[in-house]
Formats: C-alpha cells, structure tokens, sequence
C-alpha cells in the first residue's frame, strides 16, 4: 500500500499505536499519565518507524537510535510541559544522571530495552497489516 493515503493510514496507525502503548505503560510504571505522554508515545513510535521499517539494520543499533529518539522527545516535551508550561508531569532530578530533571540516562537505558520489541511490532505492523503479503 504505497499510496498517498495508504501512507496516511499507516502513519496514523502508528501514531495510535505509540501514543496509547506509552501512555498505558506510564499507567501501569507509575499509576497515572499525563496527555501529552500519549503525545510523546505518538511521535516516538512515528519517529522510530521508518528506522525499523525502510531497510534492514542490526537489533542493536535499531534499540540505540530508538533509546536516542525517546530520550530526545522526551526532553524536548519535559522542557515544554515540565518547564514552560510548569505542569509537573515528572521530574528526575532525584535520579543520577539526569539533565535538567528532564531526562535520565536511566530511563534511556530502559527505553533502550523497549525499543527491542518496538522494532519488532515496527515490522510486523509494515509487514501484515500494510504490505498485503501477511
């Protein structure tokens, strides 16, 4: 499906995809979310797509340039939500490693570790549900 608006459909579904799977898993980390996790998940997971999707490349990396995207998005969105807009979502600044109470290299880690299957649903998405050869 490489039509205009098959693109569309593909990305969109993605992007649900990665906004609903982030905020439920900050639910099920921390008890309660924010909307604009669900946000952040949309355009972490529109973000890491292509990544996973347009040519092959090793686990390894994928999970790398995954945890680099998260922890980008999540920085950028902490110093709007966080700092700007002063909502308070998190703060990390209790944690080692951190900068600006907006990111953590601890969590970078761990979504190093997400990104895993991440990649994995990346490609089972392009492959059966937007390809037509499932």
């Amino acid at each position: 499906m490489h039509t205009r608006s098959g693109r569309l459909a593909e990305y969109t579904l993605v992007a649900a995809i990665g906004g609903v799977g982030y905020y439920a898993l900050e639910i099920l980390w921390r008890g309660w979310s924010h909307w604009s996790m669900a946000l952040a998940g949309g355009l972490c997971l529109l973000l890491y797509y292509p990544l996973c999707t347009d040519r092959p490349r090793p686990q390894l990396l994928l999970a790398l340039m995954g945890a680099g995207i998260i922890t980008g998005v999540e920085l950028c969105v902490g110093i709007a939500v966080n700092v700007i807009l002063g909502l308070d979502v998190w703060d990390y600044s209790s944690l080692p490693l951190n900068l600006w109470g907006q990111i953590s290299l601890l969590y970078s880690a761990l979504w190093f570790l997400l990104c895993i299957p991440a990649a994995w649903l990346c490609r089972w998405i392009r492959r059966y549900v937007f390809s037509g050869t499932g």
